[in-house]
């Protein structure tokens, strides 16, 4: 028997990927991860499933319901938001079934920032202004950044950054980025991306602050801030480029150096 880390998406049904809706559809026991897995997506369980929130159970007793159900013969589906490759808390999951001797299966997910980027209509990466995307979060509960992963540390390189879990504390992050990015830097809030719900605030760091306090974001957002939200006059990428050799087929064809 196998346990799927799957990949919710952001909230919309019908941004599940074919395997994780194939797969939802047919494990006899689903575990999901709260409110932030919306009830569309639980509704497509088989009838007779065992559907189990998690949100208030401790990973132990997670654990068991999961090595019990392998040890009954069934397939687990383990929902969790977006994309398991980034906090979703699957690694410590996964140690206790290798552990255990269970097989275990991850399956990507639209993660939330693509999602957010998407309702956004930009692209992350823009020739000429931004090449890099950095995925952080800030210290709190949860658990405390490593050492040199501080705001302050990685704003240095004045990429684009896109920030989880951190709308709660807007005023931090803003004060961290200021010295990097200066007031006029351009910022989104996406909450709830591609949910009925979803919002979004458009601003700079100068101003950002009051109006995310205003529109009552605090949680299921990501902060996206950096030069390409508001990228103007910036020349085709390469890949369109009349300059690019190419073959016959349309192929680029390597250049020697």
């Amino acid at each position: 028997m196998t346990v799927y880390f799957i990949g919710a998406g952001p909230g919309a049904a019908d941004l599940l990927t074919l395997r994780a809706d194939k797969l939802i559809r047919t494990c006899q026991v689903c575990l999901y991860a709260g409110s932030i897995v919306p009830p569309e997506v639980l509704a497509i369980t088989p009838e007779g499933a065992t559907v189990i929130n998690t949100a208030r159970m401790p990973l132990d007793e997670i654990t068991q319901v999961i090595v019990q159900a392998t040890a009954d013969g069934k397939d687990v589906a383990r929902l969790h938001s977006g994309d398991p490759s980034i906090y979703s808390a699957v690694a410590e999951q996964a140690r206790r079934l290798v552990e255990r001797g269970i097989d275990y299966e991850i399956v990507p997910g639209v993660a939330s920032f693509s999602a957010a980027a998407a309702v956004l209509g930009h692209e992350l990466t823009v020739p000429t202004v931004g090449q890099t995307v950095i995925l952080t979060r800030v210290s709190g509960r949860a658990s405390k950044m490593p050492e040199g992963e501080d705001l302050d540390t990685l704003g240095k390189s004045g990429a684009t950054l896109v920030i989880h879990l951190a709308a709660h504390d807007i005023d931090r992050v803003v004060d961290e980025l200021l010295p990097n990015y200066g007031e006029d830097c351009p910022v989104a809030v996406v909450a709830y991306a591609s949910r009925p719900e979803e919002q979004i605030v458009r601003g700079r760091l100068a101003d950002i602050a009051p109006a995310v306090r205003a529109a009552g974001i605090t949680r299921t957002a990501v902060i996206i801030v950096g030069k390409v939200l508001g990228a103007e006059g910036f020349p085709d990428s390469f890949l369109y480029s009349d300059d690019r050799p190419r073959d016959e087929h349309g192929r680029t064809i390597p250049c020697a150096h």
